[in-house]
């Protein structure tokens, strides 16, 4: 293995780590040597990541660049079929190769573009964001919203390769930087004890343990992925934070402070953390230490209790429902997930009260 570099094997394919990755991917890049390379980038990878790579892997130098807007609300059917029918114009085939370079948005959707376009082409992503690089790198989920709910359209499809450039992260505002911190403490609090100790103490402030928190997070994800490749069971632990998250996330769309994935899920974990205290008995202690944990990273705001009849319409739209249960993934205790649990709508209501009461 090539220095400064780690590997993990995921379902089909390898996710690399480290300030070596160009090197892999220059390698990686061989059998596209005389086929069409497209890179899908939005205006931030563009302007911050886009030159470092392509001076870096001389076989980028001829790629073809597709600019998008940044955001969630282009993660859409329109934004896809333009990128489908500029793909056309270029002449792409089915030989052709398209690098995902960018954020969760981009790896998702260009994913999708690519599973889809001539019933698929390969792809590549490189994650740019701490959220992509230690949740977006692993599992092969790709998609796009619709009406705003979050990846209601989408199919599994792993790439050909997922390439980890952690100084990338040194381009992002601390905001960015804590969306993608909460996903770690989720993985730390679903399967790893020992991890949500080290989290607490903070691993954003110090270059040097990006890596470690960043392998970390996808060793654990990694590991759940490899039993459940297509989410029928033990993946939903992934899940934690993301039923009330993914509502709260979404309709914060609607107003004029929308929020960043992780922040929605920093508040989906607090609540999720009290429903496990009142369904499964997910210590009062332990409540109080996710809560206070959360809390001293992230600066929140109430959830208006006038709107929660628009978050209980979304929960039950949510796609990991079945049986007209909203359907939770909760906790027994930090460091144990425990999957498939429903919550009625008086219980959602008090863990979404209870949310506001520690604020």
């Amino acid at each position: 293995m090539i220095e400064n570099l780690q590997k993990f094997t995921t379902t089909n394919t390898e996710v690399y780590v480290g300030s070596a990755v160009f090197d892999v991917l220059s390698i990686s890049l061989q059998p596209y040597a005389n086929h069409k390379i497209f890179l899908l980038v939005d205006e931030n990878t563009l302007q911050n990541c886009a030159s470092l790579l392509i001076s870096n892997v001389e076989l980028l130098q001829g790629a073809e660049i597709i600019e998008i807007e940044s955001g969630e609300d282009n993660k859409t059917i329109d934004i896809c079929f333009q990128i489908w029918k500029t793909l056309a114009e270029y002449e792409a085939d089915r030989n052709s190769l398209l690098i995902n370079l960018g954020g969760g948005v981009i790896t998702d959707m260009g994913g999708f573009i690519a599973s889809t376009y001539k019933r698929g082409i390969d792809f590549i992503n490189i994650p740019t964001t701490l959220l992509s690089q230690i949740d977006a790198s692993v599992g092969g989920k790709t998609g796009v919203d619709l009406d705003g709910m979050k990846n209601m359209i989408g199919v599994f499809n792993e790439p050909q390769g997922v390439f980890v450039y952690p100084d990338f992260l040194k381009t992002l505002e601390k905001r960015q930087m804590l969306s993608g911190y909460a996903e770690a403490l989720k993985h730390a609090l679903i399967s790893d004890a020992a991890y949500w100790e080290d989290l607490q103490f903070g691993m954003l402030s110090d270059g040097e343990e990006w890596s470690e928190m960043i392998c970390k997070s996808i060793q654990i994800k990694n590991e759940i992925v490899l039993k459940d490749p297509k989410e029928k069971n033990e993946r939903k632990l992934l899940n934690f934070g993301h039923t009330i998250g993914h509502a709260i996330e979404t309709y914060s769309f609607t107003t004029d402070n929308p929020l960043l994935h992780g922040e929605a899920i920093a508040i989906g974990m607090i609540a999720e953390a009290y429903l496990s205290n009142q369904i499964i008995g997910l210590k009062e202690e332990e409540l109080k230490d996710i809560s206070a944990t959360i809390l001293s990273f992230y600066k929140l705001n109430k959830i208006d209790t006038t709107k929660v009849h628009n978050l209980l319409e979304l929960m039950k739209n949510d796609k990991k429902n079945s049986n007209n249960e909203i359907n939770f993934t909760l906790l027994n205790k930090i460091g144990e997930g425990s999957i498939n649990h429903s919550a009625d709508f008086t219980q959602i209501i008090d863990a979404i009260n209870y949310y506001n009461s520690v604020l």
